[in-house]
């Protein structure tokens, strides 16, 4: 098993329209690809906005796939391409880390 931690810089001005997207449409379809999210946080740092989330895949075969599938999804497209028009651009930098779990780390 391996996490997979993402992080979007997310803006102020349309925040709420980009959790309403996430948690309306993205979670979701997300969920139809076979993606498992484990949680989801915002964090502040040094005047930046972040949406934090941590999925889990049973390896990295399955990860690239389900991300492909999920990229190329024609309603999750649709929905971006509306909100982009309706609230203007959502999500600045993206960071995107797997984790490895340590041999000597508790289990999740």
């Amino acid at each position: 098993m391996i996490h997979q931690l993402r992080i979007y810089e997310i803006f102020e001005h349309n925040k709420a329209a980009f959790h309403a997207r996430f948690r309306d449409h993205a979670a979701r379809i997300m969920a139809r690809h076979g993606f498992h999210i484990v949680a989801m946080w915002e964090a502040r740092t040094a005047g930046r906005t972040e949406f934090v989330y941590l999925l889990q895949w049973p390896d990295e075969a399955t990860l690239t796939a389900r991300w492909a599938d999920f990229m190329a999804d024609h309603e999750w497209s649709e929905i971006k391409t509306r909100t982009a028009a309706t609230d203007g651009v959502m999500v600045g930098s993206i960071q995107d880390r797997l984790l490895h779990l340590t041999d000597y780390s508790p289990p999740p």
